[in-house]
């Protein structure tokens, strides 16, 4: 358990080590004024959302379902913009170049949520995506699905963002340790327990309405202030000209421009990449709670679809606000003359930093901490959902909707304790917080895929085959896990020795010789290591599918009944609803997301 609590956090430590902080004021009075307008602005929306109150579990979690697709949408993309893209993304731009784009390029995936899975959800009318699991399958499916999600949202995401919140803040003030009742504190504990105690209080009072209502006036300031990021740095670079910026980037950050990497990359083969990134998307966009939630919190089809199809729009933008400036903001360190410094997960932050002018400063201020405090919300009122409406109501069935409020908001405050609590046992971390998270999520996510995929489409699975499978996935994803534990110390020098010997640097003996004492320090661990954690994804997800597949031919068809959890369970009625729930609008906004992208893949081919 000690390793566990070490290493599975292990997306942040490295970032204090690497943040380039810079010690000297960062703000002036233009950015304190900037800062303390937005901070009425959010005072004001969050009082606003609050005017309603919360009667009961579908208000204080699902907003009412009365969300239209502007609040939908906002709250989809400010969920998902967390400390992966405000201090990670950007470390891996400034490290790999577009390696990782692939993740942000699959708006395509959230309009799959919005056509094929929004009709299926919003008549079964669920809350919970675990929910749907017991309605399909069984109620040890749903448990195991319910406590796996709870587990990764506190142990990985949460832990990951107040930590963050840090490396942001910290570099932002310029500021080591403050001084409380005249004792010397890191200013990590103030940042961290000041970042989740006000988010954890309006989200505890307000629930998901004020999360929906906030995300509406984060969104912009967000996407405006990473704009001006990428203007700025570009025409510093270029000297004034965003073309030459351009430019000038691009060639410094050389091969690594390209999306497609051969096969022979240690690091982002093109065969590991594009199927495991869809399998880890598939689960994230379509069936993660985290996400899914706002769409269930639509107030019909139609909303909650275009809802989804804004944030496919949304979701077009990170590669370019946040991966490409972490790529600026590598040429500006190699630019002789340019005085910039920084180094991998702390390149956003600085950017902001040392070359924007004062009071956009405040502007890009305000959306980095509102973007931290969005993800961290959502994280928040999720994990109180699930335990609310997945094991509380199990045990009180006849609770009141008043009940369901105050268990809900008891579980939020237990929740943003926990989180803190994991914060303090962070030791080692992962030079990379985007990829760490990513590679967390392939060794968890492919079991969780393959049960909505198959369930959802093929009516024989059966209720025994996909609990068995699940279980079996959970377990190798977690083997998988506690092999990179095992091999922290000596992965690196493995993954360094890769990377000379694609380079041709070193040549094949030279390369056997330097893995030989670790492979048999660690034996068969270090074997089952060493297959790419993205190759590792897909093979999970074909073992759990054909386990589920020959599983449920060997065991009794389900009852007929549970059809209509499946695609094909639709009434005439409910198809009805349905097709009048979208147009020929919904329909040309769809294809321009998948035209944008199929450009995309083009361009940096």
């Amino acid at each position: 358990m000690n390793q566990i609590t070490n290493t599975i956090v292990a997306a942040t430590n490295a970032i204090a080590a690497s943040t380039g902080i810079q010690h000297k004021p960062v703000f002036n009075g233009l950015d304190w004024f900037v800062i303390a307008l937005f901070v009425v602005g959010m005072l004001a929306v969050v009082l606003f959302s609050m005017r309603k109150k919360n009667e009961s579990g579908k208000d204080y979690f699902l907003s009412g379902r009365d969300a239209n697709w502007l609040q939908i949408g906002s709250s989809i993309f400010s969920s998902n913009i967390g400390s992966e893209h405000l201090v990670g993304l950007a470390g891996a731009g400034f490290v790999t170049g577009m390696a990782m784009a692939h993740w942000e390029m699959h708006g395509w995936l959230i309009l799959i949520l919005g056509w094929v899975f929004v009709p299926l959800y919003d008549r079964m009318k669920v809350f919970t995506m675990p929910e749907f699991l017991e309605l399909r399958f069984s109620r040890g499916s749903r448990n195991v699905l319910s406590l796996l999600t709870i587990a990764s949202l506190v142990l990985t995401k949460i832990a990951a963002t107040i930590y963050a919140g840090d490396v942001v803040i910290r570099t932002l003030l310029g500021v080591e340790s403050v001084n409380l009742f005249g004792h010397t504190v890191d200013i990590f504990w103030v940042i961290a327990l000041g970042l989740a105690f006000t988010t954890g209080l309006y989200t505890i009072f307000g629930g998901m309405r004020v999360i929906m209502y906030t995300a509406v006036l984060q969104t912009p300031v967000l996407i405006f202030g990473s704009l001006a990021i990428l203007y700025v740095g570009l025409q510093k670079l270029g000297g004034g000209s965003l073309i030459e910026g351009w430019n000038v980037t691009k060639t410094a950050v050389g091969a690594n421009i390209h999306l497609i990497r051969s096969n022979a990359d240690p690091e982002w083969p093109w065969l590991a990449v594009l199927p495991g990134s869809a399998i880890i998307g598939f689960w994230y966009w379509c069936t993660d709670q985290y996400i899914v939630q706002r769409v269930l919190a639509g107030k019909n089809q139609k909303e909650s679809r275009r809802g989804s199809i804004l944030a496919g729009y949304f979701k077009l933008t990170p590669v370019f606000i946040f991966l490409v400036p972490g790529m600026v903001a590598f040429a500006l360190t190699q630019k002789p003359g340019s005085g910039f410094t920084t180094s991998g997960d702390a390149a956003y932050t600085s950017l902001v930093a040392q070359i924007l002018p004062h009071g956009v400063k405040g502007i890009v201020a305000c959306g980095m901490i509102v973007a931290l405090m969005a993800s961290l919300a959502s994280k928040f009122n999720a994990s109180a959902t699930l335990f609310t409406m997945d094991f509380y109501r199990e045990w009180h069935p006849n609770a009141s909707g008043k009940t369901e409020v105050l268990v809900g908001r008891i579980a939020t405050a237990v929740i943003v304790f926990l989180g803190i609590c994991w914060v303090l046992v962070i030791k080692a971390l992962h030079s990379n917080l985007y990829e760490y998270l990513q590679s967390v999520q392939a060794y968890l996510s492919p079991a969780i895929a393959v049960l909505f995929g198959i369930g959802v489409f093929w009516k024989r699975a059966t209720a025994p085959a996909a609990l068995w499978a699940f279980v079996v996935g959970v377990v190798a994803g977690f083997a998988r896990l506690a092999s990179d534990l095992i091999m922290r110390n000596d992965g690196g020098v493995v993954k360094e020795l890769k990377q000379q010997l694609y380079k041709g640097l070193i040549n094949a003996d030279q390369y056997a010789t330097g893995i030989a004492p670790i492979k048999a320090k660690h034996g068969l661990i270090f074997d089952f290591w060493n297959i790419h954690w993205l190759y590792f994804c897909q093979g999970l997800f074909v073992l759990t599918a054909a386990l589920m597949i020959i599983i449920s031919l060997l065991t009794k068809a389900p009852d007929a009944r549970t059809v209509k959890y499946t695609w094909y369970g639709a009434s005439a009625e409910e198809k009805a609803a349905t097709r009048a729930s979208w147009n020929a609008l919904d329909v040309v906004l769809s294809v321009i997301v998948v035209a944008v992208i199929a450009w995309f893949y083009i361009a940096f081919f």
